[in-house]
């Protein structure tokens, strides 16, 4: 009996960069004096760094405890470059926001999500956003098989 095995070799990179906020659309999901109040956003941003995409497409869901603090979970969709290689991929996006304004958020490749030259991608992110900041640092660590 002949048995055989492959083996994918994978290697933890990181990526490190800023984005910016291309649009911002937020539409309460619940009335506007209701507490605690419900509202989805649509937003584009554009990363550069380690990830190269433009227009990426978020959708998120928030929270608000207050009129200046919640939290929030979304779905982000990237379509460019990572570490040289082409293709799309998705990232679950979780985090609150304080009273200052300023946006703490972890994000996750959704599994399976990569495409082309990212398929096999898994990784896990963050950033922190101080209020009023137009371009925000992120850090990536991510694997790629390959």
């Amino acid at each position: 009996m002949t048995t055989t095995s492959t083996t994918t070799t994978t290697t933890t990179l990181t990526a490190t960069g800023h984005f910016t906020y291309a649009s911002w659309d937020e539409k309460n999901a619940t009335d506007a004096g209701t507490s605690p109040r419900v509202s989805h956003a649509s937003v584009v941003n554009t990363f550069t760094g380690g990830i190269e995409a433009a227009d990426t497409t978020c959708e998120y869901i928030c929270t608000y405890a207050t009129e200046t603090t919640g939290t929030f979970c979304g779905m982000e969709h990237f379509s460019g470059r990572l570490g040289g290689r082409e293709g799309r991929f998705v990232v679950e996006e979780r985090g609150y926001f304080g009273a200052d304004g300023t946006v703490h958020c972890t994000f996750e490749v959704v599994p399976d999500s990569g495409t082309d030259g990212l398929t096999g991608l898994t990784g896990k992110g963050s950033f922190v956003a101080p209020h009023g900041e137009k371009s925000v640092p992120y850090t990536f660590e991510y694997t790629l098989p390959a």
